[in-house]
């Protein structure tokens, strides 16, 4: 019996090998779709009650961390340039500009469970600087708006996710961010120099595959 009871453990330890997830010392890539979807809002633009308004795009994303202990990292957010319509109401224009942007993320991140955890979700939380560049008014505005510039952002960011682990080195993940992200624009109406502050605040949402090593 004692042997029997053996072998069956052999076996078993042979057909479901242990799986390791992150531990101290290790570097984590992730890439995937990354989503930006603004909760945006502004001043009142040109003596109205509209204000500018900015849509969502979606672009590749990268995450790269490294694992202090077997709970705590600290992790970059990267991503390909972001490019965003902005738009307003007024007069029924619609889209009016267009800008890029990249949004660099620090964060300090706490991962739950423990290295031989299959499932580990994650909370975090770090700083924002956001670059815009491009932005320009298109041709529905010629001679009305100019000189459009984006003020470059920085503030706090959060985020929460989760990683799966398929073997010891690869894993899918899904994860949220939210970040504070305000720019004051500057523009010409006519030859009146305008300035709107302009709150993007966005969700980041995420889906990617990753490999530790």
């Amino acid at each position: 019996m004692k042997n029997t009871i053996c072998s069956l453990a052999v076996v078993a330890a042979l057909v479901s090998p242990s799986v390791f997830a992150h531990s101290e010392g290790d570097f984590i890539l992730r890439v995937g779709a990354a989503s930006v979807v603004p909760n945006d809002s502004s001043d009142k633009i040109l003596g109205t009650q509209e204000e500018l308004e900015v849509d969502s795009n979606t672009q590749l994303g990268l995450t790269f961390g490294y694992m202090f202990t077997d709970n705590i990292s600290l992790e970059l957010l990267a991503a390909t340039p972001f490019s965003h319509n902005i738009s307003t109401q007024l007069g029924g224009l619609g889209d009016i500009a267009d800008t890029k942007h990249l949004p660099p993320t620090v964060m300090v991140q706490y991962y739950f469970g423990d290295s031989q955890s299959k499932l580990r979700p994650y909370v975090g939380a770090g700083l924002n600087y956001t670059i815009f560049f491009d932005e320009s008014f298109n041709s529905k505005v010629d001679g009305v708006l100019s000189d459009l510039k984006l003020d470059d952002s920085f503030g706090l960011a959060a985020n929460v996710g989760v990683d799966y682990m398929i073997n010891d080195n690869w894993f899918l993940n899904a994860s949220a961010w939210y970040a504070n992200i305000e720019t004051k624009a500057t523009y010409y109406a006519g030859t009146d120099k305008q300035k709107t502050d302009v709150k993007i605040n966005p969700w980041v949402f995420m889906i990617s595959g990753g490999y530790k090593f």
